[in-house]
């Protein structure tokens, strides 16, 4: 059966899948019409770069470096201190009794635990609030706008 063509047979009048038996797929929308032909939109380009030839921003330009990142050592030694001072002062703070300012003006007092890695929730004990006292609880970050214990 090689080199012999295949034929395609037409359906049948009555047969298609519209009524009518024409073989054409039913129209879209619920009124039967056919749906519009959508429009072309235009294609945003990026300027011509310093050089001519390219698009975008210079590699030496101070825009692209602040979007690598590329910080200088002593901006990247200040945020290493101010971290180091946040987490001894997470340390110190560990099993006292602390009291959280929250949004909308809610303070509660609790009993230090932890902090997780990510800065996204602070692990209390003994929570009291104005609805009554937790065992445990987690405070999210985003919802803690100060705190503050003593020192010994």
């Amino acid at each position: 059966m090689r080199g012999r063509p295949t034929r395609h047979r037409r359906p049948q009048a009555g047969t298609g899948t519209r009524p009518g038996g024409t073989g054409c797929p039913p129209p879209c929308g619920p009124s039967g019409a056919t749906m519009p032909v959508p429009v072309p939109v235009g294609v945003l380009r990026l300027p011509r770069g310093p050089d001519g030839c390219s698009r975008g921003f210079s590699p030496t330009s101070l825009r692209f470096q602040a979007l690598l990142g590329g910080d200088t050592v002593a901006a990247q030694g200040a945020r290493a201190a101010l971290r180091q001072r946040y987490l001894r002062g997470l340390a110190a703070a560990r099993g006292r009794p602390t009291r959280f300012c929250l949004r909308a003006g809610v303070q509660v007092d609790a009993v230090f635990g932890a902090a997780d890695v990510e800065a996204v929730a602070f692990q209390v004990d003994a929570l009291r609030t104005p609805l009554g006292v937790q065992a445990a609880a987690l405070l999210r970050c985003a919802d803690v706008l100060a705190y503050s214990f003593l020192l010994d």
